[in-house]
């Protein structure tokens, strides 16, 4: 009896991922050293262990769980690596904590071109090192082509609470105003465009940032800030539709005041799509006390992500709803988002 035995591990597709890559042995050391470590290289890393021993954390530490999941991986304005790094940043911010730490997971499709995953990781570690976060741990897991689409990204936040910040809808009080710290709908737009090849005019790019700076200076007015929250999925709408839901208040959004770009304007208007329920991926919903409405914007607006801050509306005692009052003075209730209007855009 003959056997034909090959290796299973082609030098033809080496600039692929293949499935040996998952395995544990050779390959997976080999792509964690040459292409995750060597990006990522810090002391807690290094060790290489099933996780990460972590120095002492004063104070209450705050834990995040961030996935992405976006196609095209690469689109104008950021990539799938930049929107991990920031996701987990700005869930981490908006808790009132200064991010510290990140573990990443990654779920590679058989037949990824490595260098693929390298300009990911690239983008990751940028990301990363501008945000002062430091990459701690990680897994990686490769499935059979056809079982994903080219990389999913897992990340895990640790951060340490800011001394003194308490936020949480049930601080949200009648006569509080709504504050968006810039245009709205920019992420979602961008991500439809660049998805089906659109072409739907100049200015439509990503807004992904990090907002760990931003809202620390807004933290810095005190207790007046009472919640704040990243509109991603569902964009604005169900923030607020989510604030009514807790607190049993309502929310009257002016559409007079609404940040919206003359891009996302023409766009959502074309495509008869509602800005308030495009994913946004770099900008803070606040609610503050009204006498503390007016120094909010103008700390927001001296950093370059709050160029263009505006009171977008108030918080109401009924009814509790979320209606927007439009250019004539007339009120519509905004519906609560039940659908995305296009999937995996984060």
């Amino acid at each position: 009896m003959t056997f034909n035995l090959t290796c299973p591990v082609s030098a033809s597709v080496a600039d692929r991922i293949l499935l040996a890559h998952g395995e544990g042995a050779r390959l997976s050391r080999r792509l964690i050293r040459e292409e995750l470590l060597t990006a990522f290289a810090n002391l807690l890393l290094a060790a290489l262990a099933d996780g990460a021993t972590l120095p002492y954390i004063e104070g209450n530490v705050v834990m995040t769980i961030d996935s992405s999941v976006v196609t095209p991986l690469f689109f104008p304005g950021g990539d799938i690596g930049k929107l991990a790094i920031h996701g987990a940043i700005n869930d981490l911010a908006v808790c009132g904590a200064e991010p510290l730490y990140l573990s990443v997971a990654f779920i590679l499709e058989e037949g990824l071109p490595i260098e693929v995953l390298r300009r990911v990781v690239a983008s990751m570690k940028d990301a990363a090192a501008n945000c002062g976060i430091v990459i701690v741990t990680g897994d990686t897991k490769v499935v059979p082509r056809g079982n994903a689409d080219q990389i999913f990204i897992a990340t895990t936040g640790i951060g340490r609470l800011r001394p003194g910040v308490t936020l949480a809808m049930h601080r949200v009080q009648p006569g509080d105003v709504v504050i968006s710290s810039g245009t709205i709908g920019d992420h979602g737009l961008a991500i439809l465009a660049a998805r089906e090849g659109l072409e739907l005019g100049e200015g439509l790019t990503s807004d992904c940032a990090p907002l760990n700076e931003i809202v620390a200076h807004l933290l810095e007015l005190g207790s007046d800030v009472h919640f704040l929250r990243d509109p991603t999925r569902g964009g604005v709408a169900a923030v607020m539709h989510e604030l009514v839901e807790q607190t049993g208040l309502g929310v009257q959004l002016d559409e007079s005041r609404l940040p919206i770009s003359p891009a996302v304007r023409g766009a959502s208007e074309l495509l008869g799509l509602d800005p308030l329920h495009i994913a946004n991926e770099g900008k803070v919903v606040a609610v503050v006390a009204s006498r503390c409405a007016d120094r909010a914007i103008a700390v927001l607006r001296q950093h370059s992500l709050g160029a263009q801050a505006a009171v977008i509306g108030d918080i109401t005692p009924a009814p509790v709803e979320v209606v927007l009052r439009n250019r004539f003075g007339h009120l519509r209730v905004v519906d609560e988002p039940t659908g995305a209007p296009l999937p995996r855009i984060c």
